[in-house]
């Protein structure tokens, strides 16, 4: 096994801090005697624009981070990732999300199989339903047409395409809309389905292996539901279930055991990591709602990053200058959590999204050959959309006492109209994204409060120190390609992360514990006295409290 480097040891880490321990942030001055810095440190990545000028970053902190990417061999390892090396080294896995949008004509074999043909003969597969379902060839057990798609799946299964769903609803077929279920909470299901009409659902359930505790419960109490609604409404279910439900899974038999026709069944594969396969048949539910063609949009915003990040230079790669930045707060300014604020409300399920992707990815406290990590790992991902986070959770940035990185997303064409009399108000929206940044990054001196005639004993108050980092991303419209562009940036971002902290970010064990321990648990809830003594003491007071109170 190829060992880590550890980056603490590297020259560069020696450079960085030395660097950190001289540095004083002043973007005022910064800005002040640089003209040429926002265009210096402005860089484009397909449609997005990427203002990197408002980070505690030098052309000395700049370079320094980039011979850290390379002495931790960050290139290395990126082109193994897309060579189809097994980089995920605890499941002993090649990591190919990247191959889930190479183009079709295109060939890379992977343990003796052609990793590129496999994913196009899926995506026509998924894309000959799509096109059944959308033109209403495909039909429910009485002869009508699909009109609520209802995606059953958990973690990736589920925060991919909600997110996408949510941004793409401008491209959504008109007559058609999707719903999602996740939570194991009962009230979830039951919320979804209570007004549907079963003879116009169809329900997708996403489960590679058809045996997730989670998705599996609420697939079975959906496939009730349906077939309490159509014995209500006196039609025959024979035959119900292989209409109006079809699977994400490559486990056949058990997809087949469930009623499901194993024809509608769309596999993917060990190589791609829940959290990364929201562009492989687990976006079945998106291909049918905003069609194949915008689905095929959206793929090509994510090859678009992919060829960025594979070709260009660490100096030149925004990706891994990104990921570098966010180590360098992380581990030099001791930065906890980094803040995502879309200014788009249609991308209002990112940071919930992102959440996934970076925090089960490199949230890890051992390197990749089983030795502790030597620094700090992760970071809490969080956000809201703006303008709403103003008027919530902005003062800590501005006044609290913790350093929070912050990533803005803007927009610059929206999906709506947007006047407001002789207001234009998409305009207003995007000048509070440019003001939140500016004050984020220059702030007010007391002698600037004191002019707009603030009482003294005031003064202290209405004072913001500025330098509060921020990284502004504009995108020209929330289109399928400029999501795609999105997910690959932040995928990208979280692996040059992971190779600089060692870690695996490709597995993820410690989901797998709370997952075991319920199943233990769960006779002790449902009355076994045996399986109650075994519980600790906490544990046990807590379940005989709720099975005192249930009704």
């Amino acid at each position: 096994m190829l060992k880590p480097v550890d980056a603490t040891t590297t020259p560069a880490w020696t450079t960085l801090t030395a660097l950190h321990d001289s540095f004083t942030p002043d973007l005022r001055g910064a800005f002040d005697t640089d003209p040429e810095r926002a265009q210096r440190y402005g860089f484009e990545l397909g449609d997005l624009y990427v203002d990197l000028s408002k980070n505690f970053l030098t052309d000395e902190v700049r370079d320094a981070l980039v011979e850290l990417a390379e002495q931790v061999d960050v290139p290395g390892r990126r082109d193994a990732m897309f060579a189809g090396e097994h980089i995920n080294v605890t499941e002993d896995r090649a990591v190919l999300h990247t191959a889930l949008r190479r183009a079709e004509g295109d060939s890379l074999t992977v343990d003796g199989q052609d990793v590129v043909k496999d994913v196009h003969e899926t995506l026509e597969k998924v894309y000959a339903f799509a096109r059944r379902v959308r033109s209403g060839e495909w039909t429910g057990v009485t002869g009508k047409r699909i009109e609520t798609v209802v995606n059953i799946g958990i973690g990736g299964s589920d925060l991919g395409p909600v997110m996408v769903y949510e941004a793409l609803k401008p491209y959504v077929q008109e007559g058609l809309t999707a719903r999602f279920i996740s939570n194991i909470d009962p009230n979830d299901c039951a919320e979804k389905v209570k007004d549907l009409n079963p003879e116009t659902t169809l329900f997708i359930i996403a489960s590679k292996t058809f045996t997730t505790l989670e998705t599996l419960t609420n697939a079975r109490m959906a496939r009730d539901w349906f077939l309490g609604a159509l014995e209500a409404k006196g039609i025959s279910t024979d035959g119900a279930i292989a209409k109006h439900f079809v699977a994400v899974s490559t486990a056949l038999d058990k997809v087949e055991e469930f009623g499901i026709d194993p024809v509608n069944a769309f596999g993917f594969w060990s190589w791609v990591g829940g959290r990364y396969s929201v562009d492989s048949a687990v976006g079945t539910v998106l291909a049918v709602a905003v069609g194949p063609e915008a689905f095929e949009e959206f793929l090509s915003g994510f090859r678009t990053v992919d060829e960025h990040f594979a070709t260009k230079t660490p100096a030149e790669n925004v990706p891994m200058l990104m990921g570098l930045l966010n180590v360098w707060y992380r581990n030099f300014f001791k930065a906890a959590t980094h803040a995502v604020l879309p200014y788009a409300q249609y991308l209002h399920r990112f940071p919930a999204y992102l959440q996934q992707l970076t925090m089960e990815s490199n949230g890890k406290s051992v390197r990749w050959d089983g030795t502790p990590v030597t620094t700090e790992t992760g970071e809490v991902f969080w956000g809201e959309p703006g303008t709403n986070g103003q008027h919530a959770f902005y003062q800590l940035i501005h006044q609290g006492t913790q350093l929070i990185p912050a990533d803005f997303i803007g927009v610059v064409n929206p999906a709506h109209a947007t006047k407001d009399g002789d207001t234009d108000v998409h305009e207003l929206f995007l000048a509070n994204f440019l003001a939140q940044t500016a004050a984020l990054a220059f702030g007010k001196t007391a002698d600037e409060v004191r002019a707009e005639g603030t009482a003294e004993e005031i003064v202290p108050a209405r004072v913001f120190t500025g330098n509060k980092p921020t990284t502004s991303i504009l995108a020209p419209e929330v289109s399928p390609k400029v999501v795609g562009e999105l997910i690959a940036l932040y995928e990208h971002i979280t692996f040059t992360e992971g190779i600089v902290w060692g870690i695996d970010s490709f597995d993820q064990w410690g989901v797998e514990l709370g997952k075991k321990l319920a199943l233990q648990i769960a006779p002790a809830v449902m009355g076994d006295e045996a399986a109650l003594e075994a519980q600790d003491a906490s544990t046990q007071a807590l379940i005989r409290r709720y099975r005192a109170e249930r009704h």
